[in-house]
């Protein structure tokens, strides 16, 4: 049986991390001191940080963090430099020092009505190869809509599974990191309760440990992608297969903080 236990258990020390998706903000560059700050204000001893602002304002922001929290841009291309007009290279990602980038947002999927065709699971394993051959590390999204969760665990897993299989041979615990995303709850201020974040993500580790490895399954981190806020994140922390989060509209916040605090406490 799928295990749902929330209180802890041995994770072969598997290191909290947060990250801050400031998606498409602020409106306005004299916001973005403030932002950093509320960044900067993390104890990151205990947990990995990392930060997500908007394509326009990475330039900006990439250097000015100094408690060891790393900027993720929130997605690249897969080809390099070259005749590719909009995009982000990884390239570039490396050369201005940064470690992660973020592949596979419900949002980049199509979730805030992108009249294009999405993104499929396909292009971003491409992707995520050509992250991992600069060196960098990934964090790819993963997640459902609602009427997938109105049927029940079994369908989530089978929709989560879709989205993982072009990803089963290059889930590095050391340079994948997952972020579990319900869909339906992006945004909405609507949480998963513990008990379905616990059950989704002992049941996509389950997942990883049948199909990918044992060893794999019990290094690699996966992230609650879902509201999560100062209030209900120690809570989630105390979930045994929740790593961290990934975090929205509260990482424009000063109380991204207390999140990053909870997990660590709650994990230490």
């Amino acid at each position: 049986p799928i295990e749902t236990r929330r209180f802890p258990r041995l994770t072969m020390g598997r290191r909290p991390i947060v990250g801050g998706n400031w998606k498409c903000n602020p409106a306005e560059i004299s916001k973005l001191d403030g932002l950093v700050a509320n960044i900067n204000a993390c104890d990151t001893s205990g947990c990995d940080v990392y930060v997500c602002p908007s394509p326009l304002h990475v330039g900006l922001v990439y250097n000015k963090f100094t408690n060891g929290a790393c900027v993720a841009p929130q997605n690249c291309n897969f080809k390099g430099c070259g005749a590719y007009t909009g995009e982000m290279a990884v390239d570039q990602m490396v050369d201005m020092g940064m470690k992660w980038c973020l592949i596979g947002h419900s949002e980049r999927r199509g979730e805030f009505g992108l009249p294009t065709p999405v993104e499929s699971s396909e292009l971003l394993a491409t992707k995520c190869k050509y992250i991992l051959e600069k060196g960098m590390k990934c964090i790819y999204a993963i997640g459902e809509p609602l009427p997938i969760r109105e049927k029940g665990i079994d369908a989530v897993l089978a929709y989560c599974v879709e989205q993982l299989t072009p990803f089963k041979d290059i889930l590095d615990p050391e340079k994948v990191v997952l972020a579990y995303e319900p869909v339906w709850s992006i945004g909405t201020g609507v949480t998963a309760t513990p008990e379905q974040a616990q059950e989704t993500h002992a049941a996509i580790r389950k997942w990883i440990s049948e199909n990918v490895s044992a060893a794999c399954a019990e290094g690699i981190r996966i992230q609650y992608g879902g509201s999560a806020n100062a209030k209900n994140a120690p809570e989630l922390s105390a979930c045994a297969d929740v790593d961290g989060f990934l975090v929205g509209g509260a990482s424009l916040k000063p109380e991204f903080a207390e999140i990053v605090a909870a997990i660590a406490q709650a994990k230490a």
